[in-house]
């Protein structure tokens, strides 16, 4: 899983040189979803989900449709190795939403401390390796890291009583049937090279199908909590290929910034005394962000 959500960057930056981002969006999820809706609709996972089409259709677009496009529209300016490095923020963001909505661990002053040394790591990573004009694409990745957090509140507390797989299922068909229009619409004049139709299929096969059901596995072996141990190494994966496969440079304020985030994630996820909640997770909750 670490490498699986650690290269959908590398093939992103490859995919967006041919593609416009809306259309590799539409892609990614017409392949995950030819794969993945079978399957959910086989185990009956589909019919539990309609009830709930409103708390669905908030985390189809604050978990998938919404980042899925910001990335690839900041991967236009971004590297792909400061991309995956700077999403590195997002469980950061998952601890100040436990603090505000007071669930899950007690935000003491070590959990405090990690999320400053973190955010230097981030500061680090913008200050000494992106120009004044490619602001705006990290601002886009600070929204993805924002939706990356919340998407996975809304399905430990809203949906969490309806099966994971028919989740995922209606949230790449949603956004599929809602961006067709554009995503033709944009098509490019002439069939694009092969390197970046493989990145799209590996995108939708590998990154997104493949990946959940994976995941799924992983979540029922480990549990939820220690599945997200993912979260610490996908940035290194994003910046190993980036350097590697795409010739991204390695600056020493990536190395700085990478480090102080894991430092930082460290410290302010680490388990402490829990706060009383009402409804514990189970363990086939999607608790950790897609890619």
């Amino acid at each position: 899983m670490c490498v699986i959500w650690g290269i959908p960057y590398l093939l992103i930056k490859v995919a967006v040189s041919d593609l416009d981002p809306v259309t590799l969006v539409f892609f990614r999820t017409v392949i995950g979803t030819v794969i993945l809706l079978p399957i959910a609709a086989a185990r009956g996972a589909l019919r539990p989900v309609l009830p709930h089409w409103k708390w669905l259709l908030a985390y189809t677009v604050i978990e998938v449709a919404l980042p899925w496009f910001l990335v690839s529209h900041a991967e236009l300016r971004l590297s792909s190795s400061l991309t995956g490095l700077l999403i590195a923020a997002t469980p950061f963001v998952g601890v100040v939403l436990s603090r505000l909505t007071g669930t899950g661990d007690r935000f003491d002053a070590r959990r405090v401390f990690g999320l400053v040394v973190g955010f230097v790591g981030v500061a680090a990573l913008v200050g000494l390796n992106v120009s004044f004009q490619d602001l705006g694409a990290v601002g886009e990745i600070g929204l993805v890291a924002i939706g990356y957090a919340v998407g996975p509140a809304i399905v430990s507390r809203k949906l969490s009583n309806v099966p994971s797989l028919g989740v995922v299922a209606a949230s790449l068909v949603l956004p599929a049937i809602a961006l067709a229009p554009l995503g033709l619409t944009h098509l490019p004049s002439a069939i694009p090279p092969p390197q970046v139709l493989l990145a799209v299929g590996l995108l939708g096969v590998v990154c997104t199908a493949l990946a959940f059901l994976l995941f799924f596995a992983l979540i029922a072996e480990v549990g939820p909590v220690r599945a997200t141990v993912i979260t610490y190494v996908n940035p290194a994966v994003a910046l190993a290929l980036g350097v590697t496969l795409l010739g991204e440079p390695l600056t020493i304020g990536a190395i700085v910034g990478f480090a102080l985030i894991l430092v930082g994630l460290f410290i302010a996820t680490r388990s402490g005394p829990k706060a009383p909640s009402p409804t514990p997770a189970r363990a086939d909750e999607p608790l950790v962000e897609a890619r």
